[in-house]
């Protein structure tokens, strides 16, 4: 397979991205599909804490870390990068990523982009539509409707909807469920990812002591997350090859 990076990001803070790359990482991994992934929130990295042994945090404005991702995409074993990026961070990214050559690199076939771009309930998050399109030619972009509340996204105003929309030529839309408010925050405090707290287990593999009851609500909304990735055919997309 060529190798294939997943952008995931937003410049709108509070839309739960690093949620949606933290799943996304569960998806793939119950997949067997080897994943490094890259954490952008210097120095702090959210993701790193649940995914350590595969997260590497990141500062993607310096050269020597872009240098880090993008140098050893074709030499390393593992050909899947995931990068969360920081709020905020995601149209810097994407200037990055076009002032090194990546993105030409994706037009000539060399790499496979997806970026996934989170979006949030405000008019604000249809802004960075279009900020976006100049960035997404040979990408494979979807939409990311994350109902990390009890949010509807744009269907208020259908004209403005389209405006936005039309700008930009998205492969799909993902909708990412809400979860249970109790159980997203016991994961939290357990902090392992999602499949390990279904699990039942500790960040070291020990057996832990959590409520039956909200691992079934991640499990279903696991099961919901991998319905919506089977859709948009994401394992698919990644085992395109040069």
């Amino acid at each position: 397979m060529k190798p294939a990076v997943i952008l995931v990001g937003a410049d709108k803070g509070g839309v739960g991205k690093t949620t949606v790359s933290r799943a996304l990482l569960d998806y793939l991994a119950a997949n067997n599909i080897l994943t490094r992934a890259f954490d952008t929130e210097f120095p702090r990295g959210t993701l790193k804490r649940f995914h350590g042994p595969i997260a590497e945090v990141v500062d993607i404005t310096q050269t020597s870390d872009q240098m880090r991702i993008l140098d050893t995409l074709n030499s390393a074993q593992i050909k899947v990068s995931v990068i969360d990026t920081r709020a905020g961070a995601l149209s810097a990214t994407l200037r990055a990523l076009r002032d090194v050559g990546f993105l030409e690199a994706v037009k000539s076939n060399d790499f496979t982009f997806t970026l996934l771009h989170v979006l949030g309930p405000s008019i604000a998050s249809l802004d960075e539509i279009a900020e976006t399109a100049p960035f997404i030619e040979g990408a494979n972009y979807f939409l990311v409707k994350n109902h990390i509340n009890a949010t509807t996204f744009f269907e208020w105003d259908p004209v403005t909807n389209r405006r936005y929309f039309e700008r930009v030529n998205p492969a799909g839309e993902i909708v990412i469920p809400k979860l249970d408010e109790m159980a997203y925050e016991q994961v939290e405090i357990a902090g392992v990812p999602f499949s390990t707290f279904v699990a039942n287990k500790t960040a070291e593999g020990d057996p832990a002591n959590s409520s039956f009851v909200l691992r079934g609500y991640v499990r279903t909304w696991q099961n919901k997350i991998a319905e919506e990735l089977r859709r948009v055919r994401l394992l698919d997309i990644l085992a395109q090859r040069t």
